[in-house]
Parts: structure tokens; sequence; C-alpha cells
């Protein structure tokens, strides 16, 4: 048997042969090679989104503030409308007795007597505290006595009583005028009143007490002025037919 060469067999092993590389070692082929971001091009994005997203905040606080005064005016508007419809039926049930007045305005309340709904009479009085529109009804009494007590009672209320309701906000005064003889008055004044004046009271009646009876003519309408934060509102309503 003929041995090969052992040059030969080494040959094969190492690769002897091949052309050797340049630069004296392997060489790597990168494939799909992908340039990243530079800091610059980076901060310049994040200053970008920056801007956006403050924009975009600012765009939303405006859209909240514009929802909320929006809700806030709707529900002033209806707080308004509802105190001015009990203002209105509380006028349209004025009653005259003829033992008490039965409409009086002295520049912060407006005194009245009207018809209960469940029978009797009431006294109600609407007055200007603390910037705010209230409202205190007494209990309904068929009886004169009764209702001239609680007129006099009517001028002494302290905001607590039992009957009192805090019906409208930021009211920064009330004005009331009275139509008559084709022409509009303050409710102040005197001539609001017929010269006929009713029985003095009885001797020995305590100071402020009312006279026995009263001949009260009542106005065609009433003008009600409210000043507002919006601005004045003024109502006015047509009082029913006296008898």
């Amino acid at each position: 048997m003929t041995s090969r060469p052992a040059q030969h067999l080494r040959g094969r092993g190492t690769g002897a042969g091949r052309p050797p590389c340049k630069g004296g070692g392997p060489t790597l082929r990168r494939r799909g090679q992908v340039r990243g971001f530079t800091l610059v091009e980076v901060l310049v994005a994040l200053a970008v989104m920056a801007v956006i997203a403050g924009m975009a905040w600012q765009g939303m606080d405006a859209m909240v503030r514009s929802r909320e005064a929006a809700q806030a005016s709707s529900q002033a508007t209806l707080r308004t409308g509802i105190a001015l419809a009990q203002w209105e039926r509380d006028l349209w049930a004025v009653l005259p007795t003829g033992a008490v007045p039965a409409l009086r305005f002295d520049g912060a309340h407006v005194r009245l007597t009207r018809e209960a709904a469940d029978g009797g009479v009431q006294v109600v009085v609407w007055s200007r505290r603390e910037g705010a529109w209230w409202r205190w009804a007494s209990p309904a009494v068929t009886r004169t006595g009764e209702l001239q007590d609680l007129w006099l009672r009517s001028q002494q209320l302290l905001g607590q009583e039992a009957g009192t309701l805090k019906l409208l906000d930021g009211l920064d005064g009330l004005q009331l005028y009275f139509h008559r003889d084709n022409a509009w008055t303050n409710a102040q004044s005197s001539g609001d009143r017929t010269p006929q004046a009713a029985d003095p009271p009885a001797s020995g009646a305590p100071p402020g007490a009312l006279p026995a009876a009263l001949d009260e003519r009542l106005p065609n309408a009433v003008r009600l002025v409210l000043s507002l934060p919006a601005g004045p509102l003024t109502r006015d309503l047509l009082m029913p037919p006296q008898p």
C-alpha cells in the first residue's frame, strides 16, 4: 500500500492553498445595517411633542371651562325661573281681608296676604337679605286675630323661622312699582294707599297694632326689578281683577 504525502494531508486539514485574507484577519458581512437617531433629533422630537400636548391641554381646559360656565348659567336661569314662578303665584293669590294690608313694600320686604291652597289666609314675605332673595310663608289661618298676629310677626323675622326658604342667590337690589291710573309709581309712595282710613286700633292696643278694617285699592299691575350679576331683570305682572 502506498501512503500519501504528509504535506498533502496537512494541506487538506488546515485549508492550505486558499488565498490569504487582506488585512491579516477574517472579515464579516453586515446585512441590513440601520442608522439610529442622533441626540439632537430626539430632543427636537420631544420638544414638538411637548408643544402639541400643551396645545391639546389648553383646548381641553377651554372646553371644560366653557361647559362649566354654561352649566352655571343654566342653573342660575333655572333658579331664577323657579323664584319668579313662585312670585307670580303669590301675587295672583293676593287676597284683601280688610284686617291687614294686602300688599306692602318697605324697600327690602314685600308683605302680602294670599289665599292658601288648602283654605284660609297666609302672610307671605319676600325679602332681600345677605345678597339673596328669601321667602317666608306663614301657616294658614282663618281668624282675624290670628292673621293680625302673623302680620305683626312678619315684621320681626330673623331668617330662621319655619317656612323660610332661600330662592335666589346673587341679588344686589330689589325695587317694586305699582301701576294705577295709567302710570307706574314707586310702591313705597303714600299714593298707593286709599284715604279711606279704617277704624283706628282699639284703646290700649300695643304699639304698631293694626286697625280693625282696611279699605285698600290694589294696583292693576306690579313691576318687579331685580339687580342680578348678569344685569337688571324686570318682570311685569298683571294683577287679577278685584271684586
